[in-house]
């Protein structure tokens, strides 16, 4: 009897990215339920990492714990506040090297961002290690070169939604 062997995917999510795209384009939040059931049908999931930012109600803790227990390893970092008053929680150095780290051990990184600043990730892990890519986006604030540099593009639309 022959034993098939799944293809090992590396799942990174920057949430921050699609938390904000979701809600711009279609005023609406992102199912994980149905995004994991998608992105890991017969496949064998390495890892699978949430970026998000330090909660600051019960709510983003609720939302935290609900990513847990989808499968997730939730990192997060403090939002820093400046003198100005506006905030910054950017993941993107983390992501990368995260993503770069895992790339040699999995069969396909599959990355839930829109943000253009990936897009030399993508080529640079497609080149070194032969690894393929799926972006997850929402279509219209999901960066061009980035769609064209994966191997798949897959869009977050209605299907990707909470109803």
């Amino acid at each position: 009897m022959s034993r098939t062997t799944l293809e090992k995917v590396c799942i990174f999510v920057d949430v921050q990215n699609v938390y904000y795209t979701c809600r711009q384009a279609y005023r609406a939040n992102f199912d994980y339920n149905k995004f994991w059931a998608k992105a890991t049908a017969k496949r064998d999931v390495v890892s699978a990492v949430a970026y998000a930012t330090e909660p600051e109600d019960k709510n983003q803790k609720q939302f935290q714990n609900i990513l847990r227990a989808i499968g997730f390893t939730v990192l997060l970092k403090p939002v820093l506040k400046r003198a100005d008053g506006s905030t910054k929680a950017d993941w993107d150095v983390g992501i990368a090297l995260d993503v770069y780290e895992a790339a040699p051990g999995c069969d396909t990184v599959i990355l839930v961002s829109g943000d253009g600043d990936f897009t030399i990730l993508l080529k640079r892990i497609r080149k070194r290690f032969k690894t393929r890519t799926v972006v997850y986006g929402v279509p219209k604030l999901t960066a061009n070169p980035l769609i064209m540099e994966a191997s798949q593009f897959n869009p977050i639309d209605s299907n990707l939604l909470l109803n």
